[in-house]
């Protein structure tokens, strides 16, 4: 029936065609239930976003009590609810005493990561039309960012497979180059050196285009789909530099950061960042409920407040933004989040899962660079260890794995822009379900190590 009904997202038609999906039945906490009734870890809180764990009672009450109350109010002509103004104060809250960002001013809702991308391109166009300077609309971001998929987002995502015959991206988005300092670094470049050549990549580009016509760098704190990528030693500070000399707005899309993901509230917090407009999603809700938000700084709001009786009004929302239900849910997660200490227990075991997949994947001679940040790691395959080789296009070694990670009971993504398998558990995990996990990943590494030969030595 899924064959015959189902059209799936970033899935390979045929392979699907040939193979069937695999269908889950049910979750709880960290570990779910296939349909054959096999018990696996789920080290990718679905897709980087069940922060909470599967299965809270909490927050199914939450959304009934909502339901049953007000099942539905939009925003629009100043309508509101009650549960969408507290959660928005909640956020701004956070922001501004958990991540050290004051000047955050006001915040928008939506239903998605794409969609709150897509609302910061329309925000970064609307401001500088506003400031009467309408030739300052490029938009820069990183080879191998994820931003989304919709015309704009996917646009703004720099992985050529999101673009291959959809005619993307569109005019006006531009990629400089990915600060992957494992990958990317020359023979002998110190991580400060690799910062200042990222920073130089960046700055050509803004003069090359001209600072006129650029009006915003987007950038994951840590880039997630990507590959996990660590921002390289002072680079946001020396990027934040080059945005201010050039009157340019940062957007930090902390889709897959937000809420705990990095040890800290705010991946905004963990790296010092003064974002002007904030993406929001997964972690908001743990994706019990399909929300976003984008958290848009004063320098941003005062411009948009002092045109506002000129202009009319904004025209930009959607159906179910602020959704009551949504934001019931999204208040009983972070409460949560708050009350269990799931940021502290992030950051707590954050050094448990980057030893224990080291100590047991280390020394494989396939396995070139394990990192991470709070609970989100990522373990990168090459072909030589020696000279960084990677293995040859299309063999895909970090599938391979992945594969045999499932067989042995634990999910990893297999991401699709580095050959790298990626770890981000719920955050509630326990230090015994982590050692569980990579105990059944190591299995699986060691059952793929001589397949993983094999595909070297047929490229």
């Amino acid at each position: 029936m899924d064959r015959l009904s189902l059209f799936h997202p970033v899935t390979s038609i045929a392979d699907l065609a040939a193979n069937g999906p695999t269908i889950y039945q049910s979750a709880n906490g960290v570990r779910m239930q296939n349909a054959a009734g096999r018990d696996v870890i789920d080290m990718g809180a679905g897709l980087w976003c069940v922060n909470i764990g599967y299965g809270r009672g909490e927050l199914a009450d939450a959304a009934a009590d909502a339901m049953r109350n007000l099942s539905y109010q939009h925003l629009f002509g100043g309508a509101s609810c009650e549960a969408t103004i507290l959660l928005a104060d909640r956020i701004l809250t956070l922001f501004r005493n958990r991540a050290n960002a004051p000047h955050m001013a006001r915040v928008f809702f939506g239903t998605s990561g794409s969609d709150a991308n897509d609302t910061a391109l329309k925000l970064v166009r609307y401001y500088n039309n506003m400031r009467g300077l309408p030739a300052k609309k490029k938009i820069i971001s990183r080879l191998g960012a994820y931003h989304g998929v919709t015309l704009a987002s996917g646009s703004l995502t720099g992985i050529a497979a999101y673009h291959k015959a959809f005619d993307l991206p569109i005019e006006g988005v531009l990629h400089t180059s990915c600060p992957h300092y494992y990958g990317g670094s020359e023979n002998g470049e110190s991580e400060a050196a690799f910062t200042e050549r990222m920073v130089a990549d960046l700055e050509a580009m803004i003069k090359r285009e001209g600072p006129d016509t650029v009006a915003a760098f987007i950038a994951e704190p840590v880039i997630g789909t990507g590959g996990v990528v660590l921002p390289p030693e002072n680079y946001f500070q020396r990027v934040q530099e080059v945005l201010d000399r050039h009157d340019i707005l940062l957007i930090a899309d902390e889709v897959i950061t937000g809420f705990g993901r990095t040890g800290q509230w705010f991946g905004t917090g963990t790296y010092g960042l003064r974002p002007d407009i904030v993406s929001l999603a997964k972690g908001l809700t743990s994706a019990y409920f399909p929300m976003s938000a984008n958290v848009v700084s004063e320098r941003i709001w005062s411009v948009l407040e002092d045109t506002s009786a000129q202009m009319g009004a904004f025209m930009h929302g959607f159906t179910y933004s602020g959704h009551p239900v949504g934001s019931a849910v999204a208040m009983a997660n972070i409460d949560i989040i708050e009350q269990e200490g799931m940021v502290e227990n992030a950051a707590a075991l954050a050094p448990r899962l980057l030893s224990a997949l080291q100590e047991r994947l280390g020394e494989n001679p396939y396995i070139g660079d394990i990192r991470g940040v709070g609970l989100m790691a990522a373990v990168e395959f090459v072909a030589d260890r020696e000279t960084r080789r990677p293995f040859a296009p299309g063999t895909n070694p970090h599938r391979l794995v992945a594969r045999l990670a499932t067989e042995q009971g634990v999910l990893t993504r297999a991401l699709p822009y580095l050959t790298v398998n990626s770890f981000s558990p719920p955050l509630s995990i326990t230090a015994s379900e982590i050692d569980e996990a990579i105990d059944r990943y190591a299995q699986a590494v060691a059952l793929a190590t001589p397949q993983l030969a094999a595909l070297d030595a047929s490229a």
